[in-house]
C-alpha cells in the first residue's frame, strides 16, 4: 500500500481491538537471540518492521515461524555476528541485536543505524555501555564492531533516559559475570516488558518500571513463552483519530495506565474518557481545545503522539503550543499539515498552532512514521479528500490503519 485516500467529516464509533505493541516486541525479538533455544512469542503485530527483524534473524542463522500472531523462533545455531547493512538502513531499532550478538557470541558488527527521518538519534550512549562492561569498539570499513572475549558486570550511567540503549545495555548485561546496574535507565512500559521477558527466560533483574535496574548474570537460559501487550502508540493515534473526526470508540487491548500523560491532555482538550482495565473508551462532541504540551521520556507525553497531538491541534479550537524535547527533527509533518489548510508556525523546537476546522484535502506525503499517522488523523477532520502517499512507512507500525478505522466508519480506503 503506498497511498491512502481519506474522505473527511465522518464520526467514528464502534470497537477496535488494538494490535500488539510494536516498541515491546522488536527488542522482545532480538532478546531471544541470547537462548540457546526456542521462544514463543504471542500477539506479534504483523507490522513492517516485525517483518524486517525477522529478516535479520534468518540472516543471522534463526530459524522461525509466524503463525497468525504466534512467533516462534528457534535461536538454536547462530553463528554470524553481523547484522545485514540493507536492515540497518531501513529500520533504526536493528540496533538493538548488538546488545544479544555481543553478549552471546562476544561480537557485534553493524553499521550506523537509519530508519524514521526524525534527528540524529546518536548511539554513543549504546557503545559507552558496551565499553562499561568490557567491550572493545571500533570502526572499520564504516562498521562498528564490538567484541569482548568476557563482560564483566559495572555500573552503567545515563545522560539522558535513552529508551534503545537502555535495552541494549540489559541485553549485553544479562550474561556479563556479576552485578550490572544501570543508572538512568529509562522506564517506558516497554523496557518493563523487556525485563518481564528476559526473566520469563531465565535471567535475573530487578528494578523493572524504575530509574535503576540490576541485572545479575547468568550462564544460561531456558525455553519460554511470552504474551505481547497492545501498543499504547497505536492506542493513541486511535484516540487522536476520535478527538479529531468526533465520536464514541472502545479501544480494547489497551493498559490505560501506560497512556496517563496522553489521557490527561486529551481529558484537557475536550474528550471524554472512561478507563478499564484493559480498555479505553473515548468520545469527542465538538471541537478540542487547543493546549500546550511538551514531549518527555517516560512517563511524560511520547514524542510518538506529537505529531498526531499537532494534527487534532490544527483542527481544533483556539491557541496552542507543541514543544518537542526528543527529537529535533520531529516535525516533519508540520509543512505537510499546511497543505491542509492548518496554520502552524515552527519556532526552534516549538510549533504555534492555531486551530482551524475543516481543514482542506489535499496530495500530501508522509515523513516518517508517526507523521504519516498524523495526516491520517488530520484527513478525517478534512473537507473532500485527502490523499496521502509514502504510505510504507505508516506499515512499519500499523497493522492495517485504513481496515481499523474503515471498521469504526471512517471513509478510507488503500492502494497501490
Amino acid at each position: 500500500m503506498s497511498v491512502i485516500q481519506v474522505q473527511g467529516l465522518r464520526s467514528l464509533k464502534g470497537e477496535i481491538k488494538i494490535q500488539g505493541s510494536k516498541n515491546a516486541v522488536l527488542p522482545i525479538m532480538a532478546a531471544a537471540v541470547l537462548h540457546k533455544g526456542t521462544t514463543v512469542i504471542h500477539n506479534v503485530p504483523r507490522i513492517q518492521d516485525v517483518f524486517c527483524m525477522l529478516g535479520i534473524l534468518e540472516r543471522i542463522g534463526c530459524i522461525y515461524s509466524l503463525d497468525g500472531h504466534t512467533l516462534t523462533i528457534d535461536a538454536s545455531d547462530i553463528k554470524c555476528a553481523e547484522i545485514p547493512e540493507e536492515y540497518i538502513k531501513s529500520m533504526r531499532s536493528s540496533i538493538i541485536l548488538s546488545g544479544p550478538l555481543l553478549g552471546r557470541l562476544g561480537d557485534a558488527v553493524t553499521s550506523f543505524p537509519g530508519g524514521c527521518s526524525i534527528g540524529q538519534r546518536p548511539i554513543d550512549l549504546h557503545l559507552a555501555a558496551f565499553r562499561t562492561l568490557g567491550a572493545v569498539i571500533e570502526e572499520k570499513d564504516e562498521k562498528l564492531c564490538a567484541s569482548a572475549k568476557t563482560l564483566v558486570g559495572a555500573d552503567i550511567y545515563f545522560p539522558f533516559p535513552s529508551v534503545g540503549a537502555t535495552e541494549n545495555a540489559l541485553m549485553a548485561a544479562v550474561y556479563a559475570k556479576g552485578i550490572t546496574v544501570i543508572h538512568g535507565a529509562a522506564k517506558e512500559p516497554e523496557i518493563t516488558s523487556l525485563c518481564e521477558f528476559l526473566n520469563n527466560m531465565g535471567a535475573i533483574i530487578h528494578g523493572a518500571g524504575t530509574s535503576r535496574l540490576a541485572v545479575t548474570g547468568v550462564t544460561g537460559l531456558h525455553d519460554s513463552e511470552f504474551i505481547v501487550a497492545g501498543d499504547r502508540i497505536v492506542a493513541g493515534t486511535y484516540l487522536t483519530a476520535v478527538m479529531a473526526a468526533e465520536g464514541n470508540v472502545l479501544l480494547d487491548g489497551i493498559r490505560p495506565g501506560h497512556l496517563t500523560a496522553a489521557l490527561s491532555l486529551a481529558e484537557r482538550m475536550g474528550a471524554e474518557l472512561k478507563l478499564y482495565k484493559n480498555q479505553l473508551e473515548v468520545s469527542m462532541r465538538g471541537r478540542p481545545d487547543c493546549v500546550n504540551v511538551v514531549t518527555e521520556p517516560y512517563p511524560g507525553f511520547p514524542t510518538d503522539l506529537q505529531s498526531q497531538v499537532m494534527a487534532v491541534m490544527a483542527s481544533g479550537s483556539g491557541w496552542g503550543r507543541v514543544e518537542e524535547t526528543i527529537f529535533e527533527g520531529r516535525f516533519g509533518a508540520a509543512n505537510e499539515l499546511k497543505k491542509l489548510g492548518a496554520d502552524i508556525v515552527i519556532e526552534g523546537k516549538r510549533a504555534i498552532v492555531h486551530g482551524l476546522y475543516p481543514l482542506k484535502g489535499n496530495c500530501v506525503t508522509a515523513p516518517d512514521l508517526r507523521g504519516g499517522a498524523a495526516l491520517v488523523v488530520a484527513g478525517l477532520a478534512g473537507e473532500g479528500v485527502t490523499e496521502i502517499s509514502e504510505c510504507h512507512h505508516i506499515e512499519r507500525g500499523y497493522e492495517d490503519i485504513c481496515r481499523d478505522l474503515s471498521s469504526l466508519g471512517a471513509a478510507i480506503r488503500g492502494k497501490e
